[in-house]
């Protein structure tokens, strides 16, 4: 039941180092595909990152709160083209909320990394530099890196 997995949702820094199930990746990128968006344009895109030297230089891309993705198993980039939708960023939200859920509904966790409108330690764009690190075409902005995870454990919330 979809109120379950919001009630439980949570967002996931401390996990564990065992990798995720490329059967489950293909469940979570199936999943965002079928987001919706504004006039069915689907103005995004995700890369699934595994390799471990990039995830470590994806974790520095921001000053803060972001350096827990270098242990993670798994980054999902979400980019979106600009130009095909006015509403790339709702767009490219929903998408990163439906990854979210479909990794709790696997018994994974999840963390969001916003990096749309945020800078490196030296004052550069975040987009830009995952845009670099991933070869990104530049016609695309990046919305966030959604951290997918093995939990330490389950925690719930109470209500």
């Amino acid at each position: 039941m979809l109120y379950e997995l919001l009630k439980n949702r949570r967002s996931i820094r401390k996990f564990q180092s065992k990798e995720v199930e490329k059967e489950k990746i293909d469940i979570i990128l199936k999943s965002a595909l079928l987001a919706p968006s504004s006039r069915s344009r689907r103005p995004w895109e995700f890369i699934a990152v595994t390799d471990k030297k990039k995830l470590e230089r994806l974790s520095k891309i921001r000053e803060h709160s972001s350096d827990f993705l270098a242990g993670a198993p798994l980054g999902i980039v979400v980019a979106a083209n600009p130009k095909l939708c006015d509403v790339w960023i709702e767009d490219a939200s929903i998408a990163s909320i439906i990854i979210q859920l479909s990794a709790q509904s696997l018994g994974l966790g999840s963390c969001w990394i916003q990096v749309r409108e945020r800078f490196g330690p030296n004052n550069e764009k975040a987009g830009d530099t995952v845009k670099e690190i991933l070869q990104i075409p530049g016609e695309y902005e990046v919305e966030c890196i959604i951290a997918v995870v093995i939990p330490m454990k389950k925690r719930s919330r109470t209500m």
